[in-house]
């Protein structure tokens, strides 16, 4: 799986839910080369949709059809699935209107909406904005509002649940963002690395309003009894994930039914070095422990360049134990990569959710 971290000890104390985590490489399977992030939600039409960048996504390279940003549709299971670039793209369905980057969509009530930065580098911190597809990504409408770098809420994610969000905890959509301070303001260079000190900030809001930002509400805290805390000031959020070694500048976040725990994943140390730490927890706000917090992930297999990591949840077992991660990376692992895993499990844990 890649090598124990010996260097820095992870932020949180080791599962007591999932005691290990074995990646099968012989499954490793690599499309779209050139192409980067892939953030994944499960549609109603049981098709996985997902958002790449800088390619030219299925059937395409770093050179032929490459755009800024591109969405496509992943049709199949995890052994044997194909890619078709939905809007933009080599052989596109449908030609690309905006450019930008993501590594949050997400698919609920026959819309998919997508977070949108405005492009590479240090311009993926002076925006986060809202986009949404009524045609399963043909075309987009826009929010009028963004989260501005001022604001501190970087490249946002969509917590995923099930197949066009069945499984949900309630009736909020959850979103998570590097909590960037002052502290992380961007160089002249370079500036998609980990973030220190590391933090994540987490949002919520009601499932019919994702596109009004009067609706959104952010984590605050928890009260005595450890229940989490809201508020609809920006400015009084807390982080609800802390990481002194650092965190990546994006984050991914499930729920896996099968064990009834969430999933973050994110980078730690020191970016596009395969540093990647998974953490598990029974609510979105935690408490967290940690599932695995390694170096030079998929090493020798791979070579140790990745940076994002998602759990696919229509590629989760009923019992949430057998699983497929997409990851992403540069050089080669500059393109969609999927390996199946397995999780091993404690008896008494899985399958209660708390």
């Amino acid at each position: 799986m890649g090598e124990a971290w010996g260097g820095n000890a992870p932020p949180y104390a080791g599962s007591q839910v999932i005691s290990e985590m074995v990646l099968d490489w012989s499954s490793h399977k690599r499309l779209a080369s050139g192409s980067d992030n892939w953030p994944v939600t499960w549609a109603d039409d049981d098709h996985q949709y997902t958002a790449w960048g800088d390619g030219g996504g299925f059937g395409g390279t770093n050179k032929d059809g490459r755009l800024s940003l591109g969405v496509a549709r992943i049709e199949g299971e995890g052994r044997s699935y194909r890619g078709f670039n939905v809007w933009g793209g080599k052989n596109q369905e449908n030609p690309a209107t905006f450019d930008g980057k993501s590594y949050g969509i997400l698919y609920l009530e026959g819309a998919l909406y997508m977070w949108v930065s405005p492009g590479s580098g240090a311009r993926n911190y002076n925006e986060a904005r809202l986009y949404k597809s009524a045609d399963r990504g043909r075309s987009w409408t826009v929010a009028a509002w963004a989260f501005l770098k001022e604001d501190g809420m970087i490249l946002p994610t969509f917590l995923q649940f099930g197949k066009a969000y069945q499984g949900a905890r309630d009736d909020f959509v959850y979103i998570y963002a590097n909590h960037w301070k002052k502290q992380h303001r961007p160089g002249s260079r370079d500036t998609l690395r980990v973030q220190k000190p590391g933090e994540i900030a987490l949002m919520r809001v009601p499932q019919k309003n994702i596109m009004d930002r009067s609706a959104y509400q952010f984590f605050a805290g928890l009260d005595a009894d450890g229940n989490p805390l809201w508020t609809s000031d920006l400015a009084s959020r807390k982080a609800v994930f802390i990481d002194a070694n650092g965190v990546g500048w994006n984050v991914s976040v499930s729920y896996n039914p099968g064990i009834a725990r969430y999933l973050l994943t994110t980078e730690h140390t020191e970016t596009n070095k395969g540093n990647l730490g998974i953490f598990d927890a029974p609510e979105p706000w935690g408490p967290w422990t940690t599932v695995a917090y390694i170096s030079r992930f998929g090493f020798p297999w791979i070579e140790p360049t990745t940076f994002f990591w998602n759990f696919s949840n229509k590629w989760l077992s009923k019992n949430g134990k057998e699983f497929v991660v997409v990851f992403t990376g540069t050089r080669s692992n500059d393109s969609w990569n999927t390996v199946q895993g397995s999780f091993v499990v404690s008896r008494r844990s899985a399958g209660h959710r708390a």
